[in-house]
């Protein structure tokens, strides 16, 4: 159905694209906010119409949602769908971190096909096929097994009192690369309790299950793709021993903070 190897190429081009405007690797970036709080930046756009162009080629027959561009309802009409993000973790790009990734997933009736991350400021390319496994730079992903919840390492910068007994450990400010660290058995858990697109979760989503992980919205439900309306709160991606203390830890503080979309 499609070539896979054009795939990874164009997945690839897309992070260097990025790559080369990366204030970390000494180059400049224009920046501004869409709306306050959501930064954005040239990077973004170039990256954008490079993919849309480019995987619009390797599939002419996939509809499109991607952050950057308007969407188009007619993209509900299709089968398969892109999702991309084409700078997920933009405020560390800014910022000359390495916390940011390309995220590319083929959608099909509301299921991951296929999702790549690429993190080029990072070295690492990310990709997964569903039944078919995940890897990172060709390396085979177990996710993490862990079956005790207290001592669960977190990607976070500082937990709530309440979760004291959890462990903080390294946060990208991308939750694609968040989520691919359960994926790596780099953190237990990462949970969100915000309201938040598809895009950003639909290629990651798909590598941490076929690592083995267990992952769900932040209530324990499955996650699905190209809604009408494509916000969704919270991802929950964990090792599966401990999804279910996971969801009953969190369950009455999403319920409250998802009343507010």
């Amino acid at each position: 159905m499609i070539d896979h190897k054009r795939l990874e190429s164009i997945a690839a081009a897309a992070g260097e694209i990025a790559y080369d405007l990366w204030p970390g690797a000494g180059n400049a970036v224009k920046s501004w906010e869409k709306e306050p709080g959501s930064p954005v930046s040239d990077a973004d756009l170039a990256v954008d119409a490079f993919l849309k162009r480019e995987l619009g080629a390797l599939l002419p027959s996939a509809g499109w949602l991607s952050e950057e561009t308007a969407d188009d309802p007619r993209r509900l009409e299709n089968d398969l769908i892109w999702l991309v993000d084409p700078v997920d973790g933009t405020r560390d790009f800014i910022r000359g971190r390495s916390g940011w990734a390309v995220s590319v997933a083929l959608i099909s009736q509301g299921r991951p096909l296929i999702g790549i991350l690429a993190a080029p400021a990072r070295g690492e390319m990310w990709i997964a096929q569903a039944g078919k496994g995940a890897s990172r730079n060709g390396t085979a992903l177990a996710a993490s097994t862990r079956r005790e919840f207290s001592g669960a390492r977190v990607p976070i910068e500082q937990l709530p009192k309440v979760d004291s007994d959890l462990v903080c450990v390294d946060k990208p400010n991308s939750i694609a690369l968040r989520i691919a660290m359960v994926a790596a058995d780099e953190a237990d858990l990462l949970a969100t309790m915000r309201w938040g697109f598809e895009w950003d979760v639909g290629a990651a989503a798909l590598i941490a299950r076929e690592a083995g992980a267990a992952v769900t919205d932040v209530f324990g439900r499955k996650l699905d793709y190209n809604k009408r309306d494509p916000r969704a709160f919270g991802v929950l991606a964990s090792a599966p021993g401990i999804h279910g203390a996971a969801v009953d830890r969190l369950a009455q503080r999403a319920a409250a903070l998802a009343k507010n979309p």
